[in-house]
């Protein structure tokens, strides 16, 4: 992706009427990763000073969506035209899965720390939420592959990971409904655990089945360039988040089945549903390793700043809460800690990306719609 200067270190108003044409739904992976993160920090009770600092996060989160939602608004109104041909650039139109999923955070923390702020509206605010942030991943898990199947030029060897947001954006939510179910009433439950489950198979199977061609794509034209490097950690996060899923509906899913007088399946849809979790668990591992190999072997070429940086902070954060969820229910210590650590290098990593956004966002460099190049 190429990346514009500006001589002026404060935009001027013309480079801000610039900054509004150019401006791409890239830019709500930022909520994705700092979403991530203040779900990360509260997945430790115990330390009241972390579930702190997350409800903070996840309330900068919410004036950070909000404030890019309107940027976008502003750009559908004013600019039309550019805001559309974002449907025919083969990576742009890839990041309108990062909307629902930067919704999906935000979902997840109105259950998490809303109720101490909220109380009881929290739920319903989180429950309306939830299907608005369902309808938005269906829509953008089939109007991204139409029209990269009408509109679009492909070529296996320019695929990349990136394939994989417009996807992954329904699972994502169907691990959100599986946290929202134990907040409903029981008779709201079943909808939610049915349509969750329907959300993850229109979004895990296909999928895995990019990841088969990426892996083939690698295989045939070796790494993308060091400009997407950071897409290799995006194959992390349809297995992590699909594991999150399958354990949020063993834990939580039995209650909506036994309310319903479906109790005689409990049993056997939890017990499938944990397995599941566990060997997509496991085969993260793998990608896991893949993804930092690579980023080693960028790193010592070089590794310039993008906004794809983005791109290694929510796969972390999802896979290190499906590992902190698993040891909840396998009690391995190791399993603990390495979710632990998989926490902190997310932190870390978080930290350095903002600063260089910040830094990138105030000098406008950051700025740069693809689909207008041309």
């Amino acid at each position: 992706m190429t990346v514009l200067q500006f001589s002026q270190s404060v935009p001027t108003v013309h480079t801000r009427g610039r900054i509004l044409r150019h401006f791409t739904p890239n830019w709500f992976a930022t909520t994705m990763g700092t979403g991530i993160l203040a779900v990360c920090l509260a997945q430790f009770p115990g330390v009241p000073a972390l579930h702190t600092a997350g409800e903070a996060l996840w309330l900068a989160n919410i004036a950070l969506f909000a404030v890019l939602t309107s940027v976008y608004a502003g750009k559908w109104l004013l600019h039309p035209g550019a805001a559309l041909r974002a449907f025919d650039h083969p990576v742009v139109s890839m990041f309108f899965g990062c909307i629902p999923m930067g919704l999906a955070t935000i979902v997840n923390g109105f259950l998490i720390f809303g109720p101490s702020l909220f109380g009881d509206a929290a739920v319903t605010i989180a429950a309306h939420l939830w299907w608005a942030d369902a309808a938005l991943a269906v829509l953008a898990g089939l109007a991204i592959p139409l029209v990269m199947f009408t509109r679009q030029q492909h070529a296996i060897e320019h695929m990349s990971a990136i394939w994989l947001l417009p996807i992954v954006a329904s699972e994502v939510a169907a691990a959100s409904g599986g946290l929202l179910l134990p907040h409903l009433a029981e008779d709201a439950q079943l909808p939610v655990l049915f349509v969750s489950f329907m959300l993850w198979s229109c979004s895990v199977p296909l999928a895995l089945g990019i990841l088969v061609i990426l892996f083939l794509r690698m295989a045939l034209h070796k790494l993308p360039p060091a400009s997407m490097a950071a897409t290799s950690f995006l194959a992390l996060g349809p297995v992590g988040t699909g594991a999150l899923g399958l354990a949020l509906f063993s834990a939580n899913g039995g209650q909506a089945l036994v309310a319903s007088g479906l109790g005689q399946l409990a049993p056997a849809i939890s017990g499938a549903a944990l397995l599941g979790a566990l060997l997509l668990w496991g085969y993260g591992l793998w990608w896991l390793g893949l993804a930092v190999a690579i980023t080693i072997n960028h790193l010592r070429r070089g590794l310039p700043f993008n906004l794809g940086w983005w791109g290694y902070t929510f796969p972390i954060g999802v896979y290190a809460v499906a590992t902190l969820r698993l040891s909840s229910i396998f009690p391995l210590p190791a399993l603990t800690v390495f979710g632990e650590v998989l926490v902190v290098a997310l932190a870390a990593v978080w930290v350095v990306v903002v600063v260089r956004t910040s830094r990138g966002a105030y000098n406008g460099s950051l700025f740069v719609d693809p689909s207008l190049e041309s």
